[in-house]
């Protein structure tokens, strides 16, 4: 009989590797699809005249509004905003408005100011610096792909092939047809779709497996024990298809009571060090 306590003190801080804090490839790619506009709107940078400058260059170089969104930190090519008039949709992709309505844009959201007091040197620069503040909204997405990675790393070692014992991203349907097995029992009749990050075919039984790792605390955290202990309820009387759930990380510390009713009831139930000390030989293989 496993202890909750001792299992959830192995739990570690971090799996984060050099690569994930900034994706610099996405970075420059970002800025490479825009630097040419950038480089037309540098000629802004300085000038006494900021206002007439900046629509000849509108006039004579439409694209170069598509470079505004970014210069707000901002992905979207359209901008909403609430004036004395009303509600305005900017639309930076196909203009919808004015030059002037543009240039007015620029000077009430305070990009002529950076601009025109030499606030920033170089608008290149200046946006590199957004997309690596923008990106570090895909930790969270890296950070899932750093566990899969991490987990599939412990299936090849235990000797599983990919796409022969082991497949990645599978919807329930894809199982069911696969090996001519009945899962509606979490899939509500065929009705909800369900995916699972890895499957296994073991020797007598398909294993259905999910993976995450939280650094932080959060209610997304409670929302996926409680939903993975529905799907250990639902599928404890078939002989044919186990559920596995990976999970680790300090973010568990302040949301461990939810969890440890999942750990009461799922046996396979692991983390990371359960992995190093070879789980997936004893029990997938």
């Amino acid at each position: 009989m496993r202890d909750f306590e001792s299992w959830l003190a192995d739990f570690i801080p971090s799996i984060a590797d050099y690569r994930y804090y900034v994706d610099f490839d996405k970075v420059y790619r970002n800025v490479d699809e825009i630097r040419i506009p950038l480089n037309i709107l540098n000629s802004l940078i300085g000038s006494k005249t900021i206002e007439e400058d900046f629509k000849k260059i509108v006039k004579l170089y439409p694209e170069t509004l598509r470079c505004i969104p970014i210069l707000l930190a901002k992905r979207e090519r359209d901008i909403m905003v609430m004036d004395e008039n009303g509600l305005h949709d900017f639309d930076f992709q196909n203009p919808n408005y004015t030059i002037d309505e543009y240039a007015a844009f620029m000077r009430r959201t305070g990009l002529f100011d950076l601009m025109e007091n030499h606030i920033v040197n170089n608008l290149v620069d200046y946006v590199t610096g957004i997309e690596v503040g923008l990106d570090s909204n895909g930790r969270k997405n890296r950070g899932g792909d750093l566990m899969e990675n991490l987990v599939e790393g412990f299936l090849i070692k235990a000797g599983l092939r990919k796409g022969v014992d082991y497949f990645k991203e599978m919807y329930i349907h894809e199982i069911e047809n696969k090996w001519n097995i009945d899962l509606s029992s979490i899939s509500n009749n065929g009705s909800a779709e369900k995916r699972f990050d890895f499957v296994v075919k073991g020797e007598n039984c398909i294993y259905g497996i999910e993976t995450n790792f939280y650094s932080s605390s959060g209610s997304k955290l409670n929302e996926t024990a409680r939903s993975y202990k529905t799907i250990t309820m639902e599928t404890k009387d078939l002989d044919y298809f186990k559920f596995v759930w990976i999970t680790d990380g300090f973010g568990w510390h302040k949301a461990k009571n939810n969890l440890r009713e999942t750990f009461d009831v799922l046996d396979d139930l692991y983390n990371i060090s359960d992995l190093e000390n070879g789980v997936m030989s004893k029990v997938l293989v």
